[in-house]
């Protein structure tokens, strides 16, 4: 078997895409922009989602009409040549290392919630947690297609009676109204932040050969997955600036009890904010995984990277390339537990490559899409370059990749383009 066989449809879809974008920050992200921007956090997500839509929009047609399993690596080649679409593969594949542990490090403030775990049991938990991704991905995508589609539906039910709960009224608007005075610059250091909850869009470009039908599902899988996380994320936000929290632990925990101290579910917000925080965190972190795999698999199909991770199981899995991936993350997390790396930083870090990646697939887009798309593809690109600016120094990360890969990249294909040309030496005949 050399081809991944399409199991997926339209809502499976559109459930991975929600709780790949919901994932980690579903609960945790708007308190860390409240934190910075106070109630300019309401107004950051607002931008957020109305900004991304478009950067949605393009993925979509870009995956619907070139399925591949390199995603946005494959699209930047198509427009721009080899080179420039393998370095932003690389850098794709070198950022799981950095976006990963971020990823289970915000998953274990909801697991701590629940069973508070100290020193080496965290990190033994941790790595429990790549062994469960190795299982969910083992069988193929679809097995988490369906958990996650479920998933999608508790954490929109939650937030729903969490706002239904909170009966706010119109003086409690009015005061936030003129409480509310937000800054520039705090606005755009949340909307920095706030980017991680957006990662992920192009993650499922890589899973488009895994849908049945890419070209009449992956645009709206998309389309619904992004407007459904931007609406939930304003919801949370909005709630934690009306209703007293914890600041010091998971603000959406104190903000369920609270809502519900005169319910059946008064004390359980630990239990079923932290059951579903830990489930959408291993959601994210799983697509991930299986969309590194994948663009690992087609690297090696196409020679750019050892033949050794082409081979696929039964499944249609391509289980080397997705051990592979699973083992450097498990590596990643052992040294990032003896490191003591800073929460933030691998946040602002990560977003910092997904600003590249979204930037340059937006430019392909203006040569591989119609031109009546255009507008999309100018507002994507606006979107990325203030998203950039607002991350500052936090691009010195995705600079230096660029600066290592770009230059590897080009003499490979220059070295590999010699030797075909060089003729073959004749055997002497002496």
């Amino acid at each position: 078997m050399n081809q991944i066989a399409g199991t997926i449809g339209r809502w499976q879809g559109a459930g991975l895409m929600a709780t790949t974008l919901l994932g980690t920050g579903v609960f945790i992200l708007p308190q860390m922009t409240i934190a910075v921007a106070d109630s300019g956090a309401l107004l950051a997500w607002l931008i957020l989602t109305l900004a991304i839509i478009p950067v949605a929009l393009v993925f979509g047609l870009l995956a619907s009409r070139f399925p591949h399993a390199a995603g946005p690596a494959y699209f930047v080649e198509k427009a721009f040549g080899r080179t420039a679409g393998r370095t932003i593969g690389l850098i794709f594949l070198l950022v799981i290392p950095i976006g990963a542990p971020a990823a289970i490090l915000m998953t274990f403030q909801f697991m701590n919630a629940l069973i508070p775990l100290y020193g080496g049991w965290q990190l033994v938990a941790e790595l429990i947690v790549v062994l469960i991704l190795l299982g969910l991905n083992i069988r193929g995508i679809q097995v988490s297609a369906k958990l996650q589609f479920a998933l999608t539906l508790a954490i929109v039910t939650v937030v729903a009676l969490l706002f239904g709960a909170s009966g706010l009224n119109s003086e409690q608007l009015e005061s936030f109204n003129q409480a509310s005075h937000p800054q520039v610059s705090t606005v755009m250091v949340a909307m920095g932040i706030g980017f991680w909850s957006f990662l992920g869009i192009e993650a499922m470009t890589h899973l488009a050969s895994d849908f049945r039908r890419p070209d009449k599902d992956m645009l709206p899988a998309i389309l619904m997955g992004t407007v459904l996380v931007g609406v939930i994320y304003l919801a949370c936000t909005f709630l934690l600036l009306m209703v007293p929290t914890d600041k010091a632990g998971v603000a959406m925990i104190s903000a369920f009890d609270y809502l519900f101290s005169d319910s059946f579910l008064q004390g359980y917000g630990a239990q079923v904010i932290g059951i579903l925080g830990i489930a959408s965190g291993l959601a994210t972190v799983n697509v991930y995984a299986a969309s590194a795999a994948r663009l690992l698999w087609s690297f090696s199909n196409e020679g750019i990277l050892p033949k050794y991770f082409v081979k696929l199981n039964r499944h249609g899995v391509p289980f080397r390339a997705l051990f592979g991936i699973l083992g450097s993350m498990a590596l990643v997390i052992v040294l990032t537990f003896y490191s003591g790396q800073d929460l933030e930083k691998l946040i602002a870090w990560s977003n910092g490559v997904f600003v590249v990646i979204y930037l340059l697939a937006m430019l392909s887009a203006a040569k591989l899409l119609s031109k009546r798309y255009l507008p999309l593809v100018a507002a994507g690109c606006v979107f990325c370059i203030g998203l950039g600016i607002a991350l500052a120094d936090n691009m010195i990360y995705v600079l230096i990749l660029i600066i290592v890969i770009a230059p590897f990249l080009w003499w490979q294909k220059n070295h590999l383009q010699r030797k075909r040309l060089q003729p073959h030496k004749q055997p002497s005949n002496s």
